[in-house]
Parts: structure tokens; C-alpha cells; sequence
């Protein structure tokens, strides 16, 4: 009688938790050469190459010592890469939103209003606040921390606050954007790998990051309170930003437009594509009809002539906006569609290294090895917290502490009958929000290397980033707006 077409002739064995170990050791020590040999730039390629490089190996391993059928295999790697292509897509529509935001002068008028609230008294709070607002508007952490949050930094040593403390306000505000801006990679990758709707998954992380947000301001403010504040504020800093600002783009409340049509499509639950591109739309209206000059001066440095190459240039490659200071010009030249490739470069080689990992039973072995004793959703969202923070503190990169915990605990919360939004915000509650934290992650490194403040001095005043896991594991703990799978 002949074999069942899903049967091999070969004996296949299963992975056994030694193996799976090794294998998670030899990532983590070929991420650790990188992050050795390239810092902070270990993610422009050198980790993909090791991912995709590493994804080989398992494939052999599957293959030559698990006796698994290679067709198999290969069917079920680029099933995971195949579950990512909608993120990749908005990604994609994300760089050009970037682009023509900053070309039709949104993100900068963001920061120029972000910049009017600054007041001694409050200073900590109201820093927290603009660099959630500046970060919501970019998406970027980084881009923050190394532009609005460098020069707020300055503005507190002439206050004579703690250098940690200050840097504590404006890390905690720019990981807000990070976690929650449509804009913001993490948020995109929290959502692809979970196969969550992107503004589902936004949404649901309101139920934590609000709490934490709120707590933080109420922390900041006791804190400040009790700080000897000096009343001289010498904002000659943010005084420079603004005027560059003001003198290169035109600014109006009319930049508020694009954002609202965002959100106000976001409040009627329009899927993330149209909502998206109808923010690019809105942003080359106010780049025409805002930012005319600007545009023609975008054209004379790219060389071209006419409005429409420049906004299918602007739009494909980023703007190239020159406004004599380079960090600001290290702000306002970012986005563009070839921006987000070596995100989707990322994702690709992280899924493909969670297929391997998932179709020669590494994940499910080390899944159960973690599972033993969680039992119900607190424990499970503890769990995920818990490798996340591990993932972080080992590979040194924030990206694979969302991506493999996140291959690794999805069938245990569909086990659990737990809707799969709510592993994506434990991922970006574990994930995204710990990496920083870490002296030694790329995150801790960067923000180090920007501020000249050391992970140690600033991170006991990260408060949102530390709260986030703490709300996150006490709702869940106390089985508070635990979602249901459909």
C-alpha cells in the first residue's frame, strides 16, 4: 500500500530542548560579532545576513539530522515570510508619508508647537509631552532622542536638573511614539509578525500605554517638584530649532490637517492602507499649496525642474532640505519609500529565520520549555514580557525580541482562545520598551552615544518605559480587558 503523501519514508526525530539552545546560542553569538564589529549600525545588513545565513543552517539541520522533508520545510518558511507582505505593503506607503509630512511642513509644525510649551516649572512633564509628540509625528525614537531630546537635555543642565533625569523625560516620551505611531517600524512589526490589523493593534494598546502615560506625568511632576529648578530658562537652544523651523517652512495650524485626516479615519476603523495613502494625500496638498517655495528649493538641490518630479522624488528617495544645522537637517531628510527597506529587509529575514525555527519544531520545543507553568493569561503575558526582555538582553537588538517571541508564543494564545492583539502589545510592551534599558542593546548604545548619558543614570527615570510591562502584566494578572479570540 502506498504512503500517505504527507508521510516521508524517512524517520524523523524531534528537536530536542539541547539542540533548540544551540541553535538560539549560535544567533546569539553571531548578533553579538556584529553588534561588536558594527554598533548601532548592526541592522543596515549585517544582522540580516546573519539571520538568513542562520535560517540555512536550521534548514540543514532540519533536513540532514531531523530527517525532515526539504519541500516541507521550504513550504513552511515561506508561508512565514508570506504573513508579513501587508505590513511590508503599509511600510512601504509609510516612508512617503514620512517624506511629504515633512515636505508639506506637518512634522516640522509638530515640533515648532512642541517646542512653545516649554516652561521651568513643569519642565520634566512637559518635556515627556513634546517628545511624545514629536515622536508620534515621525515614528522614529531615535530621530527624537537625537534632535528635540538633545537639545531639551541642554535646557535641563542649564536648569540644574540631574542629566539622567532629563534624559529619563525625553526617552520616555520618545518611546511613546515608537510604541504607538502608524508611522513607527516596531508598531508595523509588532502587527506583522502577530498577523494583527495595524490600527487594531494600536488601539489595543491604548488599554497600557495610557495608564503608563498618565502615571508618568504624575511622576515627572512630583519629581520636579522636588528638584532645586533654577528660574533662568535659557532656551536658546530650542529658540534656534524654532526659528530655523519658522524661516524654512510656513507654518500654520493648516499643517494640522493631514494628521486629522489620519486619525479621524483611524476613529471610523478604515484598514490601514487607505488611511495611510490618504495621509500622503493630504500631505502633497499641503506641500503645493503651504510649502510652494520650499518645494522649489527641494528641486534645485535634487536637480530637477518642475513640482512633479520633485514630489515623485520626495516621494520614492526622501527630501534633500538643507537648512545650515546639521541636526536638524538630519530630522527633516529622512522618509521615502527606500527609507523603510531595510526594515522590510528585516522582517523578511527575521520571518524567514522564524520559519526555519517554527518548521523544525525549535519554537515549539522552547515554547514548551517556557510554558510549564503558565497557565492562564497573566502567566502567559508574563512569560512573553520575560523572553522579550531576555531576547533584548542577549541578540542586542529590539527587533528579534519582537520577532521571536512573537513565533514563539503565537499558538500558545491561540491554545489559550486569546485574540492575538493581545501577544502584539505584550510584544511591544516587553519588546520595544526594554531595549533602551540595556547598556549593550543597540538601543542603550545609540541613546548613550547621542546623549553622553549612561543606561545607568537615566534608566530608574524611564518611568513609561518601565511601567508599560508592569501595567501590562497586572491587567492581565487580573484578566482586565483580556480580549478573546474571534
Amino acid at each position: 500500500m502506498a504512503a500517505p503523501l504527507n508521510q516521508t519514508a524517512q524517520t524523523t526525530r524531534v528537536c530536542s530542548l539541547p539542540l533548540a539552545l544551540m541553535i538560539f546560542l549560535g544567533l546569539i553569538t553571531v548578533l553579538g560579532f556584529n553588534v561588536v564589529f558594527y554598533g548601532d549600525t548592526a541592522s543596515a545588513g549585517p544582522n540580516q545576513v546573519a539571520l538568513v545565513v542562520m535560517s540555512a543552517i536550521v534548514i540543514g539541520i532540519g533536513r540532514f539530522w531531523l530527517g525532515l522533508s526539504y519541500h516541507q520545510l521550504e513550504q513552511d518558511v515561506f508561508r512565514s515570510v508570506y504573513t508579513t507582505i501587508p505590513a511590508c505593503f503599509i511600510l512601504f506607503l509609510i516612508g512617503p508619508l514620512i517624506s511629504l509630512w515633512i515636505v508639506g511642513g506637518v512634522v516640522p509644525g509638530l515640533i515648532y508647537y512642541g517646542l512653545e510649551i516649554i516652561h521651568p516649572s513643569f519642565f520634566l512633564p512637559i518635556s515627556f509631552l513634546c517628545c511624545c509628540v514629536v515622536s508620534v509625528s515621525i515614528g522614529s525614537s531615535w530621530s527624537t532622542i537625537g534632535t528635540v531630546g538633545l537639545a531639551l537635555i541642554g535646557i535641563g543642565e542649564t536648569l540644574g536638573l540631574p542629566a539622567g533625569m532629563s534624559a529619563g523625560a525625553v526617552i520616555s516620551g520618545a518611546y511613546f511614539g515608537d510604541k504607538m505611531s502608524p508611522l513607527s517600524d516596531t508598531t508595523n512589526m509588532s502587527a506583522a509578525v502577530t498577523e494583527v490589523e495595524l490600527f487594531t493593534h494600536i488601539r489595543y494598546m491604548f488599554y497600557t500605554t495610557i495608564p503608563a502615560a498618565i502615571l508618568s506625568i504624575i511622576a515627572f511632576t512630583i519629581l520636579g517638584l522636588f528638584q532645586n529648578v533654577s528660574s533662568d530658562l535659557n532656551t536658546q537652544g530650542i529658540e534656534q530649532m524654532q526659528l530655523i523651523l519658522k524661516q524654512t517652512f510656513h507654518i500654520s495650524p493648516l499643517i494640522l490637517i493631514p494628521p486629522l485626516v489620519v486619525l479621524g479615519l483611524i476613529a471610523k476603523k478604515t484598514p490601514a492602507l487607505p488611511a495611510i495613502f490618504m495621509g500622503c494625500v493630504a500631505g502633497v496638498f499641503c506641500a503645493l499649496f503651504l510649502q510652494e517655495e520650499l518645494l522649489y528649493r527641494v528641486a534645485e538641490n535634487m536637480e530637477l525642474s518642475g513640482l512633479y518630479p520633485t514630489l515623485i522624488t520626495i516621494t520614492g528617495t526622501g527630501p534633500v532640505i538643507d537648512v545650515g544645522h546639521p541636526d536638524i537637517n538630519s530630522l527633516l531628510n529622512r522618509g521615502g519609500m527606500a527609507s523603510m527597506l531595510y526594515t522590510v529587509w528585516f522582517i523578511f529575514a527575521a520571518m524567514f529565520f522564524g520559519g526555519a525555527l517554527e518548521a523544525t519544531g525549535v519554537v515549539n520545543t522552547l515554547t514548551k520549555a517556557l510554558l510549564r507553568s503558565a497557565q492562564s493569561a497573566g502567566q502567559l503575558a508574563g512569560a512573553t514580557l520575560a523572553t522579550c526582555l531576555v531576547v533584548n538582553m542577549t541578540t542586542c537588538e529590539q527587533y528579534l525580541a519582537i520577532a521571536l517571541p512573537g513565533k514563539m508564543f503565537k499558538k500558545s494564545y491561540k491554545d489559550q482562545n486569546l485574540a492575538p492583539e493581545n501577544l502584539s502589545r505584550a510584544l511591544e510592551d516587553g519588546g520595544t520598551m526594554t531595549a533602551v534599558l540595556i547598556p549593550w542593546n543597540t538601543g542603550g548604545v545609540y541613546a548613550t552615544g547621542v546623549l553622553g548619558i549612561s543606561p545607568l543614570a537615566y534608566a530608574p527615570y524611564c518611568f513609561f518605559n518601565l511601567l508599560c510591562p508592569a501595567v501590562s502584566i497586572f491587567l492581565s494578572t487580573f484578566n482586565y480587558n483580556i480580549r478573546k479570540a474571534r
